[in-house]
C-alpha cells in the first residue's frame, strides 16, 4: 500500500519523462486499485466466476486435487486470478502427519518480456510485470492479508487418498473441507470463516427454537426474537455482516431473548420453575453483559456464540420435555404431575396423550399411563335436561351457536356429535358425584379446525395456575378429546362449579360432550 498522500503524474510541455515517472503513474493506479479492493469489498473468493477456484478430488484414488478456474481478492486489495484449472498433489514426506494441510493461493509478481538493445546494453529491462498466482500447501492457518484458503484437508498418517466430503457439514479425515473457505462480496467484513460459520450454525438452532416458543407455546417475545434471527440470517448470507456491525446485531438479539425471559416469568410460571429455564436465563443475562464489551475481538466475539449455544442448548432440552409431539406425561401442560398420581403402576390401557386421538367410546373405566379411572359424570350439550341439570351457561360472549358435526379422528374414524361454541365470555357447569381431594380429569370432544387458545380455569371461583392450552390445528382430522387436569387440592366436595374463561382474543372454543374421570 501506499505511504503518505496519493499523488498523480501531471504532464505538461516540455516535460520530461523518466521510466521513474511512467512506473510512478502505473503504481498510482495499481495501489488505488488495491485501496478500494481491501476497503470496499470483503476479501475472499469471489462468487460466480470461473469454477469459482473450488477444489474437488479427482476420484483417481490417490492424493491428487483438481482447483477449478476463479478469482479472489486478499486482504491487501490483490487481485487473484486463475485463469485456468490446476492439479496438486500432496506429498506426505513435506509434513508430519496427522495434521491439517490448507490449500491456499497467493498473489504473486513476475517480471516478464526481457528486452536488450545490442547497441546499448545500458538499455535493458523487462517490459511486463505480469500478476500471477500460486496454489500451495501450508500447516500454518492461513492470514488472509497474504492467502486465501481454497480447502483444507486433515490427513491421516497413513492416507493413501483425497476425497470429496460425503457430509460437506461434517467431513471426515482424508475428505476435502471446504466450509472455512472465505466469499468475497462488494460489501462485508473480514470476519474469521470459523466465526461466520458457527455463526451460521448458531442461527440455525436458534431459528428452530424461537418458531416453536413462538407458534407453538404463543410466546410473543420469542417471535419478535425469531424475526431478528431470520434478519441476521438474511444478513449474513448477503454477507451484509462485518466485525463492526454484527456485536449490535447480537445485542438486538440478546435483548429480545432477556424479553422473552419476562414474558415468560410473567405468564407462564410453571415453565420458568424448570432448571432448564433457569440455565437459559443464566446464559443470556451473561450474553447482554457480554455484547456490550469494548474489547471486541474474535476471541470475544467466539466467546459470544459459545454462551448463546449454551442457552440454545438448555431450552432446547426444555423443548424436548414439554412439546406436544414428545408423550411424556410429566411434562404436559394440562396433564397430572407425578406427585398428583398415586397407587401401583397397572399394565395396558393408553397413554395419555392417545385420550387426544381416541375414536372409541369413553368406558366407565380406563386405565391411562398405568392408573385406573373412572367416569364419574357427563354433559351432553344440545340436550336440555342435561343442561339444565349440570346448571350448564355461556355468559358474557361476543357471539354463541350451536352446532351438529360429522367429522374424523386421525384413525379415520367418523362421529356425529353436537354441541356449542361461543367467542369471549365464559362456560359455566356443575360436576357432580365427585370424591373429594381427589384429581378431576375433564376431557372435552372439540372440533380441532381453529385452535391455538388459552382459557383460564376456575372451581368454585379459585383460579387454577395452570391455563388450559390448546395448540395447533387439524384442518382435515377434526376431532379432538382435549384433556384437563384439575388437581385434588381444588375439589372438596361431592359437587363443584367449573367456569372457563376464554382468554385468546379472535378465537372462539367449542364444546362438544365433556366427560369426567377421577382415579378409581
Amino acid at each position: 500500500m501506499a505511504q503518505g498522500n496519493f499523488k498523480r503524474i501531471n504532464f505538461f510541455r516540455g516535460f520530461l519523462t523518466t521510466e521513474e515517472d511512467l512506473n510512478s503513474s502505473e503504481r498510482y493506479h495499481v495501489e488505488k486499485r488495491k485501496l478500494h479492493n481491501a476497503h470496499l469489498h470483503a476479501p475472499g473468493v469471489v462468487p460466480n466466476r470461473g469454477d469459482e477456484l473450488k477444489v474437488t478430488s479427482r476420484g483417481r484414488g490417490d492424493l491428487s486435487i483438481e482447483i477449478g478456474s476463479g478469482y479472489a481478492i486478499d486482504g491487501m486489495g490483490h487481485d487473484i486470478l486463475l485463469l485456468e484449472k490446476q492439479i496438486k498433489t500432496f506429498n506426505l514426506g513435506d509434513f508430519k502427519l496427522p495434521a491439517t494441510i490448507y490449500i491456499v493461493l497467493r498473489y504473486v509478481e513476475e517480471f516478464t518480456d526481457f528486452i536488450a538493445y545490442k547497441e546499448n546494453l545500458d538499455y535493458q529491462g523487462h517490459r511486463r510485470i505480469e500478476e500471477g498466482c500460486k496454489i500451495d500447501f501450508t500447516i500454518v492457518e492461513p492470514n488472509i492479508d497474504e492467502e486465501i484458503e481454497i480447502g483444507r484437508v486433515y490427513l491421516e498418517q497413513n492416507a493413501r487418498r483425497v476425497t470429496d466430503a460425503q457430509n460437506p457439514n461434517a467431513p471426515g479425515p482424508n475428505e476435502l473441507d471446504l466450509r472455512f473457505v472465505p466469499k468475497a462480496g462488494v460489501a462485508g467484513g473480514r470476519l474469521n470463516p470459523l466465526l461466520i460459520w458457527r455463526i451460521a450454525e448458531m442461527i440455525a438452532r436458534q431459528k428452530a427454537i424461537l418458531a416453536h416458543l413462538a407458534r407453538v407455546k404463543k410466546i410473543l417475545a420469542a417471535q419478535d426474537a425469531f424475526h431478528a434471527v431470520i434478519t441476521l440470517d438474511m444478513m449474513m448470507k448477503t454477507q451484509l455482516v462485518n466485525s463492526s456491525n454484527v456485536w449490535g446485531l447480537l445485542r438486538v438479539i440478546a435483548a429480545l431473548e432477556w424479553d422473552l425471559v419476562d414474558e415468560v416469568e410473567t405468564r407462564i410460571p410453571d415453565l420458568s420453575s424448570r432448571k432448564e429455564f433457569m440455565a437459559f436465563k443464566k446464559n443470556v443475562d451473561i450474553l447482554r453483559g457480554l455484547v456490550d464489551e469494548r474489547r471486541r475481538t474474535d476471541e470475544g466475539l467466539d466467546n459470544v456464540i459459545t454462551y448463546q449455544n449454551k442457552a440454545s442448548e438448555a431450552i432446547d432440552l426444555l423443548m424436548e420435555r414439554i412439546r406436544p409431539d414428545v408423550i411424556d406425561v410429566k411434562f404436559m401442560p394440562n396433564a397430572p404431575k407425578p406427585s398428583e398420581l398415586a397407587g401401583p403402576l397397572l399394565e395396558g390401557g393408553i397413554a395419555y396423550e392417545d385420550i387426544k386421538v381416541r375414536s372409541e367410546d369413553f368406558t366407565e373405566t380406563l386405565i391411562v399411563d398405568g392408573r385406573e379411572w373412572r367416569m364419574i359424570d357427563r354433559i351432553d350439550l344440545l340436550n336440555k335436561e342435561n343442561e339444565e341439570e349440570h346448571s350448564f351457561a355461556i355468559k358474557d360472549a361476543e357471539d354463541t351457536w350451536r352446532t351438529r358435526q360429522k367429522l374424523r379422528y386421525p384413525d379415520g374414524v367418523v362421529i356425529e356429535d353436537v354441541g356449542i361454541a361461543h367467542q369471549g365470555g365464559f362456560a359455566q357447569f356443575k360436576v357432580k358425584n365427585l370424591t373429594p381431594h381427589q384429581d378431576l380429569v375433564m376431557i372435552r370432544r372439540m372440533d380441532y379446525v381453529r385452535a391455538d387458545y388459552q382459557a383460564e380455569i376456575h372451581v368454585d371461583n379459585a383460579r387454577l395456575e395452570r391455563l388450559l392450552v390448546c395448540d395447533g390445528e387439524d384442518r382435515k382430522f377434526r376431532w379432538r378429546n382435549w384433556p384437563y387436569v384439575i388437581p385434588a387440592q381444588y375439589i372438596n366436595k361431592e359437587s363443584v362449579t367449573i367456569k372457563q374463561i376464554m382468554l385468546t382474543a379472535d378465537r372462539d372454543i367449542n364444546m362438544f360432550t365433556i366427560w369426567f374421570y377421577q382415579p378409581k
